[in-house]
């Protein structure tokens, strides 16, 4: 039995929703056919297809497959943990072909089933293995040597970090920006209604951030899960590795995000004077806190979480940054980009929910 808790089980339960996302997204215009969701068993095989249809229906399998038999055999339960796997993507694959008869814009397929079923198996099998490798155990290892042994919930997040990047932000390392679409969203689900006449309204307009705002913006999202990998690590040596593994992710997660959206010629258009002036100082900041203790620590990502909200959800989105969205979700990514947005919307909260349950919590010794 492993020391810590496995943080494959909760990486597996956020991978599953987001499967189920990406499965029935735009979730609209549900209608029923009067055939069995079930009939596409039978149909013939596709005749039009693409190899990016097939590899995204593997590769979207491989991490579920992956993570739920490391939870098995993280949890001594190893003898079932390839037909754990495989039955659970199968049957999740199996559901949301069922679902999509009902929805006009999706097309359930034998062919998805089989590659999503493929997926899932490789995945089991690359856990497998490299359980038998050994490599599991140098992770447990190291994982009990660098982090603290209540460290499942920080590394859940550290590891969601750079995929909720991949959505574009109006600032670099700006997650969290809900406001101006949540209240849209409020007043389209109100219309016609008159509880629209009770809903409390702005009297003015959001407006741009200030450059100064926006290289504060851009500071605080690198210095969240900065001091965030501080809460679960406590020597500073290994907080000056961990530092540079969180800059290299920032980056080369911004990096990517910006060549899905504008193409590989513009992998480093983020990456303005500016900003590099903001990530040194976010740098620099985070060297200065390397001995601040582990609650000191969560108390600071308390503190940066709520002034970088409260900047970014009182600032307008631009038309330009409004074209960018209206690029992915008009592209070959409109069925994921819905996965890395609800990441990008949804992270900070999240992490502002753990890190209070830390400010919270009780020493052991108190």
């Amino acid at each position: 039995m492993p020391t810590h808790r496995t943080s494959a089980w909760p990486l597996a339960q956020v991978y599953f929703c987001l499967i189920v996302y990406a499965s029935l997204y735009p979730f609209a215009h549900w209608r029923d056919q009067g055939i069995a969701p079930w009939l596409f068993l039978t149909a013939p095989l596709p005749r039009y297809w693409t190899g990016f249809d097939v590899v995204a229906n593997v590769l979207g399998y491989i991490p579920l497959g992956f993570l739920l038999a490391l939870s098995a055999l993280r949890t001594n339960r190893g003898r079932l943990a390839f037909a754990y796997a495989v039955g659970v993507a199968a049957g999740l694959s199996f559901s949301m072909e069922c679902l999509q008869v009902y929805l006009p814009e999706r097309v359930p397929s034998n062919l998805d089933l089989a590659l999503n079923l493929a997926g899932g198996m490789l995945g089991a099998v690359m856990a497998w293995g490299l359980e038998h490798l050994g490599i599991l155990q140098r992770w447990g290892r190291f994982r009990a040597n660098w982090f603290i042994e209540e460290s499942r919930g920080a590394l859940v997040l550290l590891a969601l970090w750079p995929a909720a990047l991949l959505f574009p932000t109006a600032v670099p390392f700006g997650l969290g920006q809900v406001m101006e679409r949540l209240e849209l969203a409020v007043v389209d689900a109100l219309a016609d209604s008159p509880l629209l006449e009770w809903l409390p309204l702005r009297e003015v307009e959001l407006q741009p951030l200030t450059p100064g705002a926006e290289w504060l913006c851009v500071v605080l999202g690198l210095v969240i899960p900065g001091l965030l990998g501080f809460c679960v690590i406590e020597q500073h040596l290994k907080r000056v590795w961990f530092l540079m593994w969180v800059c290299a992710l920032g980056i080369g997660a911004s990096s990517l995000s910006a060549a899905l959206s504008f193409g590989p010629e513009h992998v480093w258009a983020w990456l303005t004077t500016p900003v590099q002036v903001a990530l040194l100082s976010a740098l620099v900041c985070l060297i200065a806190m390397l001995w601040a203790p582990r609650r000191a620590s969560a108390t600071l990502v308390v503190l940066a979480l709520g002034i970088d909200l409260s900047l970014l959800n009182q600032t307008a989105t631009s038309p330009y940054f409004e074209q960018t969205l209206f690029m992915w979700e008009q592209g070959r990514f409109i069925r994921f980009h819905g996965l890395v947005q609800w990441l990008g919307w949804l992270w900070p909260f999240a992490a502002l929910v753990y890190v209070l349950s830390l400010v919270w919590r009780k020493e052991p010794n108190n």
